[in-house]
């Protein structure tokens, strides 16, 4: 969905949300860079084409793996469109998870 005319990100609030989450880490072994090397992978073995998501069959945050058998390319609205608790993570009995 477009945003209004006139609107602004506020990147500051952003950030600190991030930071709150706990996604901000930088380096090799940090989450995102761990996500980048899954993704580009991925695109390597043709599993995922640009503008789709990768997805885990079981999510992380109920002990997925980053195994490329535990990937499936989904649309962003797909991967995305389920609650999440406030650390990230899936909420409990949510059918996606099965």
């Amino acid at each position: 969905m477009p945003s209004p005319p006139g609107y602004k990100r506020d990147l500051k609030q952003e950030y600190r949300t991030q930071v709150a989450r706990g996604e901000s880490g930088t380096g090799p072994d940090s989450e995102n860079a761990q996500r980048h090397k899954f993704r580009r992978k991925a695109l390597k073995l043709g599993m995922v084409k640009p503008g789709q998501d990768l997805d885990h069959k079981v999510p992380l945050s109920k002990g997925g793996t980053d195994a490329m058998s535990n990937a499936r390319a989904e649309t962003p609205h797909q991967n995305r469109s389920f609650p999440r608790n406030p650390d990230g993570s899936m909420i409990a009995n949510h059918p996606k998870e099965k």
